[in-house]
C-alpha cells in the first residue's frame, strides 16, 4: 500500500476521496438534491449492498478459476458445470440429511474429487495446449448440462438454510428521518452478509496458502518451472491435483452459497463461469488479490446497471472488461 501511494500519489489521493463520498453517501441523511438525482437512500444502499455480496459470491466462484486457469494455465471452461453440480449435489444431501452443512461439505468433496479426475484424465494429457483444453472443456461443459438437465430436469431449486441464516438484520444506517424526529435504519438479508463474511474469509486463507506456506510456494515455484522443482524432489504431480482439487472444491463450496442466496437453475453454469472469466481478466491472471478486486468491479458494475441504467446495465461489465484489456492487459493486479 506503501509503495502504490508513492508510486501513484494522484490516484490514491482520488481513490481516497471516492471512498470519503462513499461513505458520506452511505451514513449521512441525503439531501433533497440527491434524492433527486439518485431517488432514495434505501435504493442506493441497498444497491451497493447487492453489488459487494455478489461481488463475493464472484470471488468464490472465480477464486477456485483464477487458481486453475490463471496461476496453473489451464483453460478450464467446465468450470461452471462444476459449479452447478455443486450446487445440485448440495442440494440433494441437504435435501435428504436436512443439514445445510452437510450439503455444504458434500459439494466441496464432491466436486474436488471431479476436479482431480479431469486433471489426471484430461490436462495431464494435454499440457501447455491451450487450444486443446478449451475444446474438449467446453464438450465436457456441454455433456455435463445434458446430464444434469436429464437428472434434475428444468426445475428450479432453492436451498433451507439454518433458521438463524433467514431474516433481515438492522444496520446502523439511517435510511430517512421521520417528521417525528425519528430515525428509520435500512434492513438487510442476514445470508447476503453471511455470503461477504464466507467471501473475505476464503480471499485471507487462499492468500495466506499461496504466500505463507511451503506449499503456496511449491505450487507458484512449479508453475514458474517445473523442471527444477521436480529436480528438487517434490512431485510436482501431486501438487498441481491438489491445486485442482481445491479450485473444483471451491467452485462446488460456492454453488452451495450462490443457490441458497439465489437459487440453482440451468443455464447458471454459464452465467458463473462467464462472470469468472470477466473477473480473472479484470483482476488479473493468478492473482487471488485481483480476483477480489475484479469480483467487487464486477458485481458493483452489475447491480448499478440494473438498478439505474436496466436497458444498458448487461453492458457496462463488458465495457469494464474492454477498458481494462486495453489501458492494462495483464489485469488490475497481474504481473507484466
Amino acid at each position: 500500500m506503501r509503495n502504490f501511494v508513492e508510486r501513484h500519489t494522484f490516484w490514491a489521493i482520488v481513490l481516497l476521496l471516492v471512498a470519503v463520498i462513499f461513505l458520506w453517501m452511505i451514513f449521512a441523511v441525503w439531501p433533497d438534491w440527491l434524492v433527486d438525482a439518485l431517488g432514495r437512500k434505501k435504493t442506493f444502499v441497498n444497491t451497493l449492498l447487492n453489488g459487494v455480496t455478489l461481488g463475493g459470491l464472484y470471488f468464490l466462484v472465480a477464486s477456485g478459476f483464477t487458481l486453475i486457469f490463471g496461476l496453473m494455465r489451464n483453460v478450464n471452461l467446465a468450470h461452471g458445470s462444476m459449479y452447478l453440480l455443486g450446487a445440485y449435489i448440495g442440494y440433494e444431501v441437504a435435501d435428504l440429511t436436512g443439514n445445510w452443512f452437510l450439503g455444504l461439505a458434500a459439494a466441496f468433496i464432491s466436486v474436488a474429487i471431479s476436479g482431480v479426475l479431469l486433471q489426471v484424465l484430461i490436462f495431464r494429457r494435454m499440457a501447455n495446449d491451450d487450444l486443446r483444453q478449451t475444446l474438449v472443456t467446453i464438450g465436457i461443459s456441454i455433456i455435463a448440462a445434458d446430464a444434469m438437465l436429464a437428472i434434475w430436469t428444468g426445475t428450479t431449486y432453492q436451498f433451507s438454510p439454518p433458521d438463524w441464516l433467514f431474516g433481515a438484520a438492522n444496520l446502523p444506517i439511517i435510511s430517512v428521518i421521520k417528521s417525528s424526529g425519528a430515525a428509520v435504519y435500512i434492513k438487510y438479508p442476514v445470508f447476503r452478509l453471511v455470503v461477504l463474511v464466507i467471501a473475505v474469509a476464503v480471499g485471507i486463507s487462499l492468500w495466506i496458502f499461496l504466500n505463507r506456506t511451503r506449499i503456496g510456494m511449491m505450487i507458484r515455484a512449479g508453475v514458474n518451472d517445473r523442471e527444477m522443482l521436480a529436480a528438487t524432489g517434490v512431485n510436482v504431480q501431486l501438487v498441481f491435483v491438489l491445486v485442482f482439487a481445491i479450485g473444483a472444491g471451491l467452485a462446488g463450496f460456492a454453488g452451495v452459497i450462490g443457490g441458497t442466496a439465489l437459487s440453482v437453475a440451468p443455464g447458471e453454469d454459464i452465467r458463473y463461469l462467464l462472470a469468472s472469466l470477466v473477473v480473472v481478466i479484470v483482476g488479473g491472471l493468478g492473482s487471488i488479490t485481483g480476483a477480489a478486486i475484479g469480483a467487487l468491479i464486477i458485481g458493483l458494475a452489475e447491480q448499478f446497471g440494473l438498478a439505474y441504467f436496466p436497458t444498458y446495465g448487461v453492458v457496462l461489465t463488458f465495457l469494464i472488461m474492454v477498458v481494462v484489456l486495453a489501458v492494462r492487459p495483464q489485469g488490475l493486479m497481474g504481473g507484466r
